[in-house]
């Protein structure tokens, strides 16, 4: 007596009821949810009467069916075979089935445990969220299966290398190089693995990256830039001493996500000097110089970040973030 899929070429063959030892333990035969399972049980010509049971449950009693499932039906071939077919299996389809056969000399019993095994699945995961930097994050990723599913996480970026956490997944003071797509995956061996993403979006305040002064000669174009990091995107300012800059005849300021260029269309000896690039968004403001050098006159035209700014221009710069001006 043996169980096989439906699509497989080669039935097994199973064994002879009259071969049967009455002593022999169960077998147990494994099947994934939703398959048909053939439950072979071979006769020979000296059996009167046969009969198939669930626990304690006739199904067949020879060629009448006692049970009521449609998915339930015999598999003869002649006289000598008397097998048991359960089409799309499912779990309350576990446990012991008994081919029974009357003889002249004694009954025969030949027993089979069916194991139903149903594939992981993700039930409920985290939705995408938001936090700040720093902030504690528990992802959850709850799933079922038989045999229980092991769930893993990862996050996807370049190294993508496993982390501590089953179904629930905690990171303490999460920073900003931990944002990102998150990937929780449930697998049992039944089939392909279930996998769900979350994405986490970590905010931070502005760090000014890169900064580029410039030295054009009087007449010509000077073009100051300006970069920098944050989440969300930061607002920028340009700022010559306290006074803050704008879009007016002879200079144009253009803003292209964390790179803001300052342009002075046609430079004058007062333009030359210092000027101050401010990054800011509701978590944080950062400031840094930038030179309009006279010719001959530069000494670092790559710049790096200045974060001293006076406290009248970190004042304006929140107020203007937050009230438009």
């Amino acid at each position: 007596m043996c169980v096989s899929p439906p699509d497989a070429d080669r039935i097994s063959e199973g064994f002879p009821v009259r071969s049967v030892d009455m002593q022999r333990a169960t077998d147990n035969i494994t099947i994934r949810q939703g398959d048909t399972a053939i439950i072979r049980c071979y006769v020979d010509d000296k059996v009167s009467k046969v009969a198939w049971l669930n626990r304690s449950n006739i199904i067949f009693a020879g060629e009448d069916k006692w049970s009521l499932d449609p998915r339930v039906g015999l598999v003869t071939k002649g006289q000598l075979e008397y097998s048991l077919r359960i089409q799309k299996v499912d779990v309350y389809d576990e446990g012991s089935y008994t081919c029974s056969i009357q003889t002249k000399q004694q009954p025969k019993t030949s027993q089979v445990y069916l194991i139903v095994q149903v594939p992981a699945t993700i039930y409920k995961v985290s939705e995408d969220i938001v936090v700040n930097e720093g902030s504690n994050v528990t992802l959850s990723c709850l799933a079922s299966g038989r045999p229980d599913p092991l769930i893993t996480w990862r996050l996807l970026n370049p190294s993508a290398e496993p982390l501590d956490g089953e179904e629930y997944l905690d990171i303490i003071g999460i920073m900003r190089n931990q944002a990102g797509r998150y990937e929780c995956k449930a697998s049992n061996d039944v089939a392909t693995p279930d996998v769900k993403y979350v994405n986490v979006v970590v905010n931070y305040p502005p760090s000014i990256r890169k900064t580029l002064s410039a030295e054009p000669p009087v007449g010509r174009l000077g073009t100051l830039q300006c970069e920098a990091a944050a989440v969300p995107t930061p607002e920028f300012e340009w700022y010559r001493d306290d006074k803050r800059l704008s879009n007016t005849q002879g200079i144009n300021i253009q803003i292209l996500g964390g790179n803001t260029i300052l342009m002075i269309t046609n430079v004058t000896e007062e333009d030359y000097g210092n000027y101050t690039c401010v990054a800011a968004n509701r978590l944080g403001v950062q400031s840094a110089s930038v030179f309009l050098y006279r010719p001959g006159t530069g000494r670092d035209i790559n710049g790096s970040a200045c974060a001293s700014v006076s406290l009248w221009l970190l004042l304006a710069s929140f107020a203007c973030l937050f009230f438009k001006c």
